[in-house]
């Protein structure tokens, strides 16, 4: 299992545009993926999961990532979340 956390620096947050990318990333991999904010957690393969979290500036969120292929799924999400600008 990997697990990493990541402070939202985008001041628009995770909204629409990105979060469609972090869930195609997901999606590439079988690990189980979640997304951790303000002690709800949701599937980040999920697009209704995501924005429901409603993860803006200075959050704090947790990726969880539990499957055969977790080093290169975390790798892949950081890479996402570093692409949009949003760590």
């Amino acid at each position: 299992m990997e697990k990493k956390k990541f402070k939202i620096v985008s001041e628009t947050g995770i909204h629409a545009r990105p979060a469609t990318m972090l869930v195609q990333t997901a999606s590439k991999y079988e690990s189980e993926i979640t997304l951790e904010y303000d002690g709800k957690s949701v599937n980040l393969k999920s697009i209704m999961g995501v924005m429901s979290l409603g993860a803006g500036e200075n959050a704090e969120v947790i990726i969880t990532v539990d499957g055969p292929d977790e080093v290169e799924a975390v790798t892949a999400i950081e890479e996402t979340l570093n692409n949009e600008q949003l760590i």
